[in-house]
């Protein structure tokens, strides 16, 4: 009697977990896009859960050595450069972290900043992975070493290209000395995210290609765990919606004493938004409905 119940119960409460889990997801993400564009310690709490979503997403689709490799791999290169790029201005350019000086650091960078680069930066990846048709599982060819983390640095950085202006500009969470062309922010910047998250993600290819073969996910669930990627990736941008949807206005002044229109500025993030991380993710997402 026992048996039989078991064997009856497991099914019937698969499609129950299954239910459970994409309401997480969903409120989870909803939370992110809805709350984080203004950083306020609940925006800093959905920071923190989407970072430990992240991890737990990448131990599901490559085991747990990988996932701590790929961490350990994202924080040392990532607060190596931030630092440096503090003390000198190389590579993104002058500028230093305006939050709360009570918060710990490594050096100059608050703690947070590492695994942020690892959060996005993961999803990133996998959107870059799937995009070029599982490259990530093709690490003997040397194409696929060097295309997948140049792909990987560009979606990242298409990230940081949406959200810079916001953050920096706007919210004041680093200040950049010297103003810039876009909104305060130099260019010099994104071309530092484009080179830090490309070291990121070559060490960390060079890093799977000598490991030896794990049991990847079956088909199904690998899809599954892209598409999940893929919806993270994607309202890291449209969080910057609700702004420009709530109409927000006046006026704003950067480091060098330049005034900024707020409205301009939100508008020019979601349409920056639109044909940048949503058209990437929309791709993605394209390519993995052909795999079905």
């Amino acid at each position: 009697m026992t048996a039989e119940n078991t064997k009856i119960d497991r099914p019937s409460s698969r499609p129950i977990r299954e239910i459970a889990l994409w309401l997480a997801i969903a409120c989870i993400i909803l939370a992110g896009i809805a709350f984080s564009w203004h950083p306020t310690p609940f925006a800093h709490a959905l920071a923190a859960i989407f970072i430990a979503c992240a991890f737990v997403h990448a131990v599901f689709l490559y085991g747990s050595r990988r996932a701590i490799a790929l961490f350990v791999i994202c924080v040392a290169i990532t607060f190596t450069i931030e630092n440096i790029g503090v003390a000198t201005g190389v590579p993104f350019g002058r500028y230093h972290f305006a939050m709360d000086a009570g918060l710990p650091r490594i050096g100059s960078i608050p703690l947070i900043v590492g695994p942020l680069w690892f959060g996005a930066g993961y999803f990133s990846w996998v959107v870059a992975a799937v995009l070029l048709d599982g490259a990530d599982r093709r690490l003997d060819r040397p194409s696929n070493r060097i295309a997948l983390p140049v792909v990987a640095a560009f979606v990242m950085t298409q990230w940081d290209l949406v959200m810079d202006r916001s953050e920096s500009t706007i919210a004041k969470v680093w200040i950049w000395h010297e103003g810039g062309a876009d909104f305060g922010v130099p260019l010099s910047n994104y071309l530092g995210w484009l080179l830090t998250s490309w070291l990121v993600f070559q060490a960390f290819a060079l890093y799977l290609r000598r490991q030896p073969a794990h049991s990847a996910p079956g088909a199904p669930h690998r899809r599954t765990l892209h598409a999940i990627a893929i919806l993270f990736y994607v309202s890291l941008g449209l969080t910057h919606v609700v702004p420009w949807a709530m109409g927000e206005a006046g006026e704003v002044v950067d480091a060098t004493g330049k005034t900024w229109q707020v409205g301009d500025l939100r508008a020019t993030t979601v349409a920056v938004m639109f044909f940048t991380m949503f058209f990437s993710g929309l791709l993605a997402a394209l390519r993995l409905r052909d795999d079905c």
